[in-house]
């Protein structure tokens, strides 16, 4: 039996927000079994390759905001980690 771990997380800075708290992480971990290594690992590669399409996606977006002053991809850390281990 194999294990795939998932962990994501984001932070927004204050700045890109109405709040004004600290910069904080905000972390989903999820795990999902899996019979064999192999179904873990293409699971592992699908995520990894969604994951960094999005993040792809959303720094795009923010450099658009940002010619119109209304946003910075610095505002925003994305992290992801994606690892299959066995049980």
């Amino acid at each position: 039996m194999w294990v795939l771990m998932y962990v994501f997380s984001y932070s927004v800075s204050p700045a890109a927000t109405n709040d004004r708290a600290e910069w904080r992480l905000l972390p989903t971990v999820v795990f999902q079994e899996f019979s064999s290594e192999e179904r873990c690992r293409v699971a592992k590669s699908a995520l990894e390759g969604s994951l960094r399409d999005a993040g792809d996606k959303l720094r795009s977006g923010l450099e658009d905001l940002k010619t119109i002053g209304k946003a910075d991809p610095a505002q925003i850390i994305i992290a992801y980690n994606v690892e299959c281990l066995p049980k």
